[in-house]
């Protein structure tokens, strides 16, 4: 089997840009089947063609036989598995890169004009404070190595979830239709050029029957997984739309508060007040406009 070291350091940049529930189910995958994959179940299938023994000697009747048993090597069919399920992760990486990227550019451009602001203010004002702390913030943020998963990049993640929740599924079905749920050690054989009804006796049926249930079970365990997380973003996002209706209301109501003033006006010919005038202004809270009534009481 190749090298997985170009897959696994790919898949290490996926794992900084997951949820805490996929870095789960990546390490499921690095551990559980690409580990075990190369490291236990390769050997177990070595034999898998040359102690594939039938009880006859008819020219190519084994060969037919053993392509009828096995359509397509298991360990073969597991390692497309991996690649095929893996493959919408790397499609979420390169927009999750490409989304990172522009939120430095945007950053770099932010803080050169603060930088430029900065030189222009005086040093004890509260304008000069609030750069500097607006700067440290984002020195800060240039730190952080992950995008925000919310917009786009919250819709891709979403779609490569459930890409490859259809993928694992389609492969699921593949191995319980190809080979079942295991393998039996005796397998009947009718094809052509074999002259009648061969026996043939698979290597090690017990042991790869263990192998078999285990990756079913590891890409069963994957699937739930990939529905979790879909839930757990679901409820995420319930949440947090939550939160903003109960912020808005609590906002609090605007409030009017009636100030009376009376006001006489003076004769400029009898140098008297004989005019009155009642002001009336509905104060409020927040940046409201602050309303004036005037009213003639002669």
């Amino acid at each position: 089997m190749g090298d997985w070291n170009l897959l696994g350091s790919i898949l290490e940049e996926v794992h900084i840009h997951s949820t805490i529930v996929g870095k789960i189910w990546l390490t499921i995958l690095f551990i559980f089947r690409m580990l075990v994959l190369g490291v236990a179940a390769e050997d177990v299938w070595d034999d898998e063609q040359s102690e594939f023994v039938c009880n006859t000697e008819q020219p190519g009747c084994k060969n037919v036989c053993y392509d009828k048993a096995f359509p397509i090597s298991l360990i073969r069919y597991w390692v497309l598995q991996i690649i095929f399920v893996s493959s919408p992760s790397l499609v979420y990486m390169g927009h999750a890169l490409y989304h990172l990227r522009t939120l430095e550019k945007e950053r770099h451009r932010k803080k050169v004009y603060l930088k430029a602001e900065l030189e222009g203010t005086d040093p004890v004002q509260e304008d000069h404070k609030r750069i500097e702390r607006e700067l440290r913030r984002l020195d800060e943020q240039k730190k952080v190595r992950k995008a925000p998963l919310r917009g786009s990049l919250l819709r891709t993640y979403v779609f490569h979830i459930l890409t490859r929740s259809v993928v694992e599924v389609g492969f699921i079905i593949g191995q319980c239709a190809l080979y079942g749920i295991g393998l039996s050690p005796l397998y009947k054989c009718n094809r052509q050029p074999c002259p009648n009804s061969v026996d043939c006796f698979v290597s090690r049926p017990t042991e790869k029957n263990i192998f078999m249930v285990f990756m079913l079970v590891i890409a069963g365990v994957s699937l739930f997984l990939n529905l979790m997380e879909i839930f757990h973003l679901g409820m995420k996002k319930i949440k947090q739309s939550l939160g903003i209706l109960t912020k808005k209301s609590q906002t609090p109501t605007p409030i009017l508060k009636p100030i009376f003033l009376l006001i006489r006006k003076p004769n400029k010919v009898t140098n008297r007040y004989e005019r009155k005038y009642l002001v009336y202004f509905t104060a409020d809270l927040g940046p409201f406009i602050i309303k004036a009534i005037v009213i003639n009481c002669n």
